[in-house]
């Protein structure tokens, strides 16, 4: 009984009728003639009332629901849960479900609702979108299924709980995992760029055959063979190509409610992937008070699973930055000459004045990239109309935040070290697209 009871709800239907019942007791208290028909009406309401109980409860089975969730959740992305629901009723039925959600998202207000024929079979799916790596723990999935009096509903709760790891944006490596090697790279924003001088290796000297270039021609062979030989290369490959994260506290800002440490993670897992695809070496590593969570260089079948879950467990400690220690590690550990994407943020000249030395010691013996990022809402903020000297004053203040992040990158110029100033959402593409134009201009 008491199972019944918890599993019984009175709808608003019932309330509804139940009330004007009241009123018409009140009424015929005046009107005597009146007391017979709403004490009928009473009758027929308990009547429909058991009625409606017995038509939801007579089938043990009832409604059966499902839910069924991917292995792991791509972090900024949009991720699709799907539900499935059986109908078991012989008669049409309203559902209304309600599905437990992890607390990180703070949706309280979930439900999804539909009419399903007598033995009907319905799939739904919703859209979530995490923007914290870690663990999400979904609770039970409750059903609350009524008949077409609509006097009552019966709840069913379905156990299920369950935990779903949410990773960097893997969802983005089968967006950008072709786009290196085809002719559509306008469509994902990426520049398709001209390679310029040899960015080859000696492979080795053959026969010339039609249509070699004749600039490749090895005299000396030719001398010795008696007929044309020439040198033939092959792109250069194998090159160490490291993502350096800071992870200080600066990388806590927060845009579109994810912050720009998890922007640089989620870029980094797509370069790797890229880098690797390209023939070269793919490395990370992290930096704050010292360096950590560090994958050598390598090319290997492992490689990018050994990236990932590395990633997965990247977290800020909101400390202040030691680029000293970056420079002594590089120093340390990298003796091959590398491209080091390192990802961080500046937002005064000042900030970078203090870290210039170290970049500029590292950049001396590899290829460093310094990648920081534009304040969106500083820029949308400059978009408002100012109408009062308040609002004036505020503008002139964004304005000379933006102004300065140009002046960095002019700065960094000066002492021969690139740069990328880009929006969060344009980070990975913007990545992408710096690592293209180095390996097509032989920088590295």
């Amino acid at each position: 009984m008491k199972k019944f009871l918890k599993s019984l709800y009175l709808k608003k239907r019932f309330f509804i009728v139940l009330f004007s019942l009241a009123v018409l007791f009140v009424v015929s208290y005046f009107f005597q003639e009146l007391f017979g028909v709403a004490r009928l009406l009473f009758y027929l309401l308990l009547v429909a009332f058991v009625f409606d109980v017995l038509l939801l409860y007579r089938n043990k089975t009832g409604i059966q629901a499902q839910r069924i969730l991917p292995e792991k959740l791509s972090n900024g992305d949009e991720n699709s849960i799907e539900i499935k629901i059986v109908n078991r009723f012989q008669f049409k039925t309203s559902v209304k479900i309600i599905d437990e959600l992890p607390i990180q998202w703070q949706i309280r207000d979930f439900k999804i609702e539909a009419v399903l024929n007598a033995s009907e079979e319905k799939k739904f799916t919703y859209q979530v979108r995490p923007t914290e790596r870690g663990e999400y723990h979904f609770g039970n999935l409750n059903v609350f299924s009524s008949s077409i009096l609509g006097l009552v509903a019966r709840k069913q709760q379905f156990s299920a709980e369950a935990m779903v790891p949410n990773y960097p944006s893997f969802l983005q490596l089968k967006k950008y995992d072709f786009i290196a090697f085809t002719n559509r790279l306008k469509l994902f924003g990426l520049k398709k760029i001209r390679r310029i001088g040899h960015t080859m290796e000696f492979e080795q000297i053959k026969d010339y055959t039609s249509g070699d270039d004749v600039r490749n021609i090895n005299w000396k062979a030719t001398a010795k063979r008696s007929s044309l030989m020439v040198n033939q290369f092959q792109d250069e490959k194998s090159q160490p190509v490291y993502s350096v994260i800071d992870k200080g506290r600066v990388m806590k800002m927060p845009f579109n409610n994810l912050s720009l440490l998890d922007y640089a993670i989620n870029a980094t897992l797509v370069i790797s992937n890229i880098v690797l695809k390209k023939h070269d070496k793919a490395g990370m590593f992290t930096f704050s008070r010292k360096v950590d969570d560090r994958v050598i260089a390598q090319r290997r079948s492992a490689q990018m699973h050994l990236i990932l879950e590395t990633l997965y467990n990247v977290e800020t400690d909101f400390a202040e930055s030691d680029f000293s220690r970056l420079y002594v590690d590089v120093k340390r550990h990298i003796k091959q000459r590398s491209l080091l994407l390192l990802y961080t943020n500046f937002e005064t000249m000042d900030a970078l004045h203090r870290q210039l030395p170290y970049l500029q010691a590292i950049n001396k013996t590899h290829l460093l990239v310094v990648i920081f990022f534009e304040n969106t809402e500083l820029k949308s903020f400059m978009n408002k109309k100012a109408n009062t000297t308040h609002q004036v004053f505020e503008k002139t203040i964004a304005e000379k935040f933006i102004y300065e992040k140009k002046l960095i990158v002019n700065e960094l110029h000066k002492f021969g070290i690139q740069s990328i100033l880009t929006a969060p959402e344009n980070l990975t593409v913007n990545t992408i697209n710096k690592y293209l134009e180095i390996k097509a201009r032989g920088l590295l």
